[in-house]
């Protein structure tokens, strides 16, 4: 299934509902842009090997071409997303409940960036679905558990591969250069790390760009009155619409995660940022082609740790690190309980 661009301006024209679900999902897709995008390009900005202005609009170009040219290629971890969770049976209470999820992914998001916690959308997207779903369903039956497994692999993919790729890249980075001088790997590694953070960016909007394209899917099925669609084609407008707003979000700014990621973890030199990067884009690549829904901020986070690590553990900033844990903990129970509540609230007042 799917929708043709003159078939979804009729509908917003002419469905209150839809045209809500846009708004929300197009402002999941904003947030997600302007706090979630920034981790991309956190290392390179903190190696100085691009301004901060550049890094961003290099993120929001690199963040477009992922979602449009990855979501062509593969739209595993769209089908995913989607088929879920279970919003089947009275189409009204559905939309209502999938408002309501999407309002608390904005909710924790924002929250998040407000304290400069790089927390994942991606799992805040999750979690605020699943709790919406349990609420409309009145149990663990809103919950399809052969594709939420998939969440849990794609957990401990990121946070596994993520650090362990890390450490090996920088480790095999420190061996090939270890008879070459300082200045000439510096210079090497400056110029290598801007297109190690395009591939990073570029991954971003691969990964999580789908991820809100198959609510976006999920979305525009429900305001149709079907609930039970679970294979679809993404259109190349909508494509092209959500990774516009991606990039708007990116280039909006994100120098708090910058900071977070990039300066107050690890004090990281243009190498170890290279290696983060490529080990960062390397998992996400592989998790793209599986259909995993994993999460860039843990990936790119555990890859940093990793490269850290490689030289010395004491050279991480655990006390960070212990932050940025502790808010990925709370995001699952965190953001599931406000999709719970809101959508329990809002089903009973609308």
């Amino acid at each position: 299934m799917t929708i043709t661009l003159s078939d979804f301006i009729n509908g917003i024209m002419n469905n209150p509902a839809l045209l809500i679900i846009v708004v929300l999902t197009l402002g999941v897709i904003l947030v997600n842009g302007w706090t979630d995008a920034p981790n991309a390009i956190a290392t390179c900005v903190s190696t100085r090997s691009l301004a901060p202005r550049k890094a961003i609009i290099m993120a929001a170009i690199f963040n477009f071409l992922g979602v449009f040219v990855m979501t062509s290629i593969n739209a595993k971890v769209a089908q995913t997303i989607a088929n879920m969770v279970n919003f089947s049976g009275n189409p009204d209470d559905a939309i209502i409940a999938l408002c309501a999820a999407l309002f608390a992914i904005v909710l924790w998001a924002t929250a998040a960036w407000y304290f400069g916690i790089p927390t994942s959308e991606s799992h805040a997207l999750i979690a605020g679905l699943s709790g919406a779903a349990i609420a409309l369903q009145g149990g663990i039956g809103g919950i399809n558990g052969a594709e939420w497994i998939k969440v849990i692999y794609g957990l401990f993919t990121s946070t596994i591969l993520g650090f362990g790729f890390g450490f090996l890249v920088v480790k095999a980075v420190m061996r090939i250069c270890k008879k070459m001088s300082r200045q000439q790997t510096t210079n090497f590694f400056k110029k290598g790390q801007v297109g190690a953070g395009a591939a990073m960016a570029f991954m971003h909007g691969a990964q999580d760009g789908q991820k809100f394209m198959g609510i976006f899917m999920l979305g525009i099925f429900l305001a149709q009155g079907n609930a039970n669609a679970t294979n679809f084609v993404i259109p190349v407008w909508m494509m092209i619409l959500c990774s516009l707003v991606m990039a708007l979000g990116t280039s909006i700014g994100g120098m708090k995660i910058i900071k977070t990621v990039g300066m107050d973890m690890v004090k990281l030199e243009s190498f170890q940022g290279f290696s983060a990067d490529v080990a960062a884009s390397v998992c996400l690549l592989l998790s793209s082609i599986w259909g995993l829904p994993v999460s860039t901020t843990h990936t790119k986070t555990t890859a940093i740790m990793g490269v850290g690590a490689a030289k010395r553990f004491s050279s991480v900033n655990w006390s960070t690190v212990n932050s940025m844990v502790l808010a990925w903990v709370l995001t699952f129970p965190g953001c599931g309980l406000i999709g719970f509540l809101m959508a329990w609230i809002f089903v009973r007042i609308f």
